[in-house]
């Protein structure tokens, strides 16, 4: 899949694009991600991309023009159909585990970053397909929000991580999170693993991790096993 950044700093993504995981799946050619500047399509000579909003208020609102014809070039320049134009704002439903994995399996996705008090409404209206928050909080912009989105959904592409089970095993996978992990050295500081992980059965491996699972999800996000019929463990 690909997916296409609008955004007035195309610099915010430079180091996450470059480094770990989304910097090997973009060189695979698994993962592609296009970052463009905004300002390219301002208005007038001075690429004017924001103006005060009507009725006064505290604040610029980034104008609809450049977004509507950002989108337009993005479309004619590289075919893609279908896409999906999410605009990344506080009011938009909340980016989760699910709705990563519902991302990635479409061929293009345009996120649209806003900045300084917000967009006109006419680009939420005749432009964006949906809104997406990353959590009930106001930032700056939308890079930062871009930037999770684009972690969180490239996980879900076939053969981005290493180990072809390495995502259906995280957290939120069945509705639970994920058990805890330990690794070398079997004894630190007077904490030792737990015998079981060391014992080298595979199958009471399985059922320990599965009811560690449960307990963790029952003690931190018992939201989550709400009408999920699952067995909280003990």
């Amino acid at each position: 899949m690909t997916v296409d950044v609008v955004t007035l700093f195309p610099s915010a993504f430079q180091g996450p694009l470059e480094d770990g995981v989304l910097a090997r799946a973009r060189r695979s050619g698994r993962f592609g991600v296009r970052v463009h500047d905004l300002r390219r399509f301002g208005v007038g000579t001075h690429r004017q991309v924001d103006d005060a909003p009507y009725g006064g208020g505290a604040g610029m609102v980034l104008r609809p023009e450049p977004l509507f014809e950002a989108v337009e070039w993005i479309r004619r320049t590289y075919p893609a159909e279908p896409d999906r134009v999410i605009l990344l704002s506080p009011q938009g439903e909340r980016f989760d585990h699910h709705q990563a994995r519902r991302l990635a399996g479409m061929m293009r996705v345009i996120l649209l970053c806003g900045r300084y008090e917000g967009v006109d409404d006419r680009v939420r209206e005749g432009l964006a397909d949906e809104e997406m928050s990353v959590a009930d909080v106001v930032l700056t912009g939308g890079e930062v929000p871009a930037a999770l989105v684009l972690d969180g959904l490239a996980r879900f592409v076939p053969g981005v991580l290493g180990h072809p089970r390495a995502a259906a095993e995280d957290s939120f996978e069945g509705g639970r999170l994920e058990h805890p992990h330990w690794t070398r050295p079997a004894v630190y500081r007077g904490q030792a693993v737990p015998e079981v992980l060391l014992s080298g059965d595979h199958e009471a491996i399985a059922r320990w991790r599965e009811s560690r699972s449960a307990l963790a999800t029952k003690s931190k996000r018992p939201d989550l096993l709400q009408g999920a019929g699952h067995d909280e463990g003990k």
